[in-house]
């Protein structure tokens, strides 16, 4: 991907080696909820966690951080609760790889601002900017205090995406993603989870949910994620359109990031069975299809994950 001489976003707060600090905007006033560790959570704190994990589409074990990498996320990858987060904090300067990634981080989230602000002008909306949250280890966000084995997240109640950057050290080594096309696509489908939050499509579908047995709502979370998946190749397709960034193999760097992600694939690596009842994301199949859908299409209409002729969610 073209980026080195694209224009940095100012909505990055780069929060590496603060230790977890809390930034603005956070919706339990910078307290946040301790999951797991000394000080952890007691039944009241759990079943707030629970709370949280059904209204944002997040699986509940996943936070609470008992799932070893079946259905949920973009892991916790095996092995990776051992490697990620334990050792010094890094912050900026401390390491000169990490800060290049920070860099290509900050283009790419302005890429998503360029593409964006304007689809939603056409459409007579305004888009309002995300901030992306870099931290290592540990974070504290409006949804609570989230560990780096998480994968990337967005935190619809402060309206931030969060990425430790050894993530993208994960998705290369552990999930066979290497590429920089690869890890903007990780970036452009938390920013689509921004846009679904912004036109009231995650609260639509989170109350859906809330009615239905465990397999219905777990089935409408894989449709919300398979639409992040296609908003994030919507946005391949203009960035391309409107600044030419893509470079060869790109495309089959994010196909091949997006498939590395399916729940399928991520219950194998963890040397369990593959449970279609139990994804939330989708299975690598899908997720690779719908990126390639809104690559293809370049409208938001063909990211309509929840019509009937879309077909089963698993």
């Amino acid at each position: 991907m073209r980026w080195e001489r694209g224009r940095r976003s100012g909505n990055v707060e780069d929060r590496r080696g603060q230790g977890g600090g809390f930034g603005r905007g956070g919706g339990f006033g910078g307290r946040g909820l301790r999951i797991g560790g000394r000080g952890g959570l007691g039944l009241g704190g759990i079943a707030i966690v629970v709370v949280l994990g059904l209204l944002f589409g997040v699986d509940p074990r996943l936070l609470l951080g008992m799932v070893d990498g079946g259905g949920g996320g973009y892991g916790p990858v095996p092995g990776q609760e051992q490697e990620v987060g334990l050792g010094p904090a890094t912050g900026p300067g401390a390491d000169p790889a990490q800060d290049e990634l920070a860099e290509f981080v900050k283009v790419t989230l302005a890429y998503t601002e360029d593409v964006w602000n304007p689809l939603f002008a056409r459409q007579g909306l305004d888009y309002q900017e995300p901030v992306l949250v870099l931290f290592s280890g540990m974070v504290e966000s409006g949804c609570g205090r989230a560990q780096a084995a998480m994968g990337p997240f967005y935190c619809p109640l402060d309206e931030r995406l969060y990425i430790d950057l050894d993530f993208y050290r994960e998705l290369r080594s552990r999930l066979g993603a290497p590429g920089d096309f690869a890890q903007a696509y990780v970036i452009a489908h938390e920013v689509g989870h921004h846009v679904q939050n912004l036109l009231d499509i995650s609260d639509q579908v989170q109350e859906a949910r809330q009615r239905l047995p465990e397999a219905e709502a777990n089935a409408l979370s894989v449709r919300l994620e398979l639409q992040a998946d296609c908003l994030a190749g919507v946005w391949a397709h203009h960035a391309q359109a409107q600044l030419g960034v893509l470079e060869p193999g790109d495309i089959e760097e994010a196909l091949a990031a997006a498939a590395a992600v399916g729940d399928d694939r991520l219950q194998r690596r963890a040397g369990g069975a593959v449970v279609p009842d139990s994804f939330t994301h989708g299975s690598s199949e899908q997720r690779a299809g719908w990126f390639g859908r809104g690559l293809e299409e370049g409208t938001m209409e063909a990211c309509d994950t929840f019509a009937e002729e879309a077909g089963p969610a698993r």
